[in-house]
Parts: C-alpha cells; sequence; structure tokens
C-alpha cells in the first residue's frame, strides 16, 4: 500500500479544513467500517494502557516481586523477579514514546521540506530532492544501527535516527503532492493578488496535501515501533533497567525453554499493534481519498 496514489482534493484559499459536522461525519464512516473501528479501537486502549501505565501497573518495573522465572503475579515473573506485567506496560509506554517522537519529527520535518522542494523553485527542489535520494539509497536499519552504535546506545539517539530516517517518506509525499496543485486556480489566484508564499504554503496548498500525510503518520508509526523493537533487541535503544517491548524480547529469547511467556507476551503485542496500525492506516487512505467518497453512504 502507498500513500502516494491520494490526490488532493482542491479547496479555495482560506477555507476551513472541516469543521463541526464534518468530523462527525468522518467518525461515522469511520465507524462504519468494521475493521477500521476495531483496529482504532485496539489502538486507543493501547494508548490509555501506555499512558496509564504508572498509575495501573501492579508494581515498580524495578521491583523484585517473586521467584525468578515463575508463574507469580497475572504474568508471570522473569529472570530477576520482577512483575512482567508490570514492565509490559512500561515498555509499551517506552516503545511507543519513541515511535510518536520519531515520527513527529519526520513528519514536521519531512512535510516542511516538501513543501519547500514543490513549491520553492527547481533549486530547491533539485537540491532537497537530490538529498532524499542519497538518504533512500542506505538500507534504513543497517544505516541506523551504525549511527547509533557509534553514537551510542540511548532513546534520545534512536529517536532522532528512526525520526532522520523516515523523513523521505513524508517529503517525497508532500513533494508529489505540491507538484499537482501548485498551478490550479485558487493557487494562481493567491500569487496574483500578491499573496506572501509562506501564506500561501501555510493557508492554501497545506490543507490540502493533509490528507496523505495523515496516512502516512498512521503507517510510519507502525515502523518506528518495528525499528525501536530491533535496536533494542540488539542492545541500542533502552537501557536496562528501563523496558521497552524490543529489550524484552531480547531479554526473554534465553528463556525460552523455561519460560517462553518472556518472549511471547512483548513480540504478540508488538505484532498486534503493527497489524492494528496498517489496518487503521488503510482505512484512513479509504476514507481520505476523494475518488471513494462518493461510494460511501
Amino acid at each position: 500500500m502507498t500513500t502516494a496514489e491520494l490526490t488532493p482534493v482542491p479547496a479555495p484559499p482560506g477555507a476551513a479544513p472541516g469543521n463541526g459536522r464534518r468530523g462527525k461525519h468522518f467518525v461515522r464512516r469511520l465507524a462504519a467500517n468494521r475493521r477500521t473501528a476495531i483496529a482504532g479501537g485496539f489502538l486507543l486502549l493501547v494508548g490509555l494502557a501506555a499512558l496509564l501505565a504508572p498509575l495501573v501497573a501492579p508494581h515498580d518495573y524495578r521491583d523484585i516481586v517473586g521467584k525468578p522465572l515463575t508463574g507469580d503475579g497475572v504474568l508471570g515473573v522473569d529472570d530477576f523477579g520482577r512483575d512482567v506485567l508490570s514492565r509490559l506496560l512500561i515498555g509499551l509506554r517506552t516503545s511507543l514514546a519513541v515511535a510518536l517522537s520519531a515520527v513527529a519529527i519526520a513528519g514536521v520535518v519531512g512535510t516542511a521540506l516538501g513543501l519547500v522542494a514543490g513549491y520553492g523553485g527547481r533549486l530547491a527542489s533539485a537540491v532537497i530532492m537530490r538529498g532524499i535520494d542519497i538518504l533512500l539509497s542506505f538500507p534504513p536499519i543497517v544505516l541506523a544501527i551504525a549511527v547509533v552504535a557509534a553514537m551510542g546506545p540511548a532513546l534520545i539517539n534512536v529517536v532522532m535516527v528512526i525520526g532522520v530516517l523516515y523523513i523521505p517518506r513524508f517529503t517525497r509525499i508532500v513533494h508529489s503532492q505540491v507538484l499537482a496543485i501548485r498551478n490550479v486556480e485558487y493557487v494562481e489566484a493567491s500569487e496574483i493578488m500578491g499573496t506572501r508564499r509562506t501564506s500561501i504554503l501555510l493557508r492554501t496548498i497545506l490543507p490540502n496535501v493533509a490528507a496523505p500525510v495523515i496516512v502516512q503518520l498512521s503507517l510510519s508509526v507502525s515502523f518506528a515501533i518495528q525499528m525501536e523493537a530491533g535496536l533494542s533487541f540488539l542492545g541500542l535503544g533502552a537501557q536496562p533497567p528501563l523496558p521497552s517491548l524490543g529489550t524484552m524480547v531480547g531479554a526473554g529469547r534465553d528463556f525460552l525453554e523455561v519460560q517462553p511467556a518472556l518472549l511471547i507476551y512483548p513480540s504478540v503485542l508488538i505484532i498486534l499493534i503493527v497489524l492494528a496500525l496498517n489496518v487503521f492506516g488503510d482505512g484512513l487512505r479509504d476514507l481520505l481519498d476523494p475518488r471513494r467518497r462518493g461510494t460511501d453512504s
């Protein structure tokens, strides 16, 4: 699935991107799609669990609460005797915080670069897009491992590296969308009226390229979670005693025969979150694609 196929919806300059009535209609259409609604509901529960993790966790994730590698507690305890459920909740919070922060960086910077490249002229387009091509020429996971290993294992380094690696996704999508609408009537009318280029970009062009960016945001979070899990699995992300889903998978592999739940729980949670994000992203794409609006009741 790609988001580049979404076409922008022309709107008059200065038009509001939406209102309460449109919002309610969008929610109804979203709820009417069973798969998207289920995925969205699951993601909402995951987000609440991560947000409230310190409050709902039965124990502090560092506390020793039972005999190592036993079934004490709701989900058992790990090799240090720490409560698995508590660490799973905090690990979920850590992984989501890293993924959302990285995608926020990628979304803001990538969208800004795409706007400038698409509307700033040939020189700006050539410089920015060639830089994006260079960044895309490196395998993401290999580049991430190399950079994080050089900078040192730390969550802030993981956030920055993942954020930079996903900038090209947003830049290319926004660049193609801007090229498609930069010569439409309402943009040309704004230029003739002497509206500042910055105002045209932010008030006229940006609202009309927002749909594919929103879809890409949801999809990029799933990729970022996988990337963070991979780096943490290799010991380059969250450092003990702070858990993340990736570190829990890495720690659980050593006890697969003795206590397989230590590996299964975080692995299944990663799979479910990634699956839900992709299903929800597909649903958003279908709802925001103007070519499908006429078919929705």
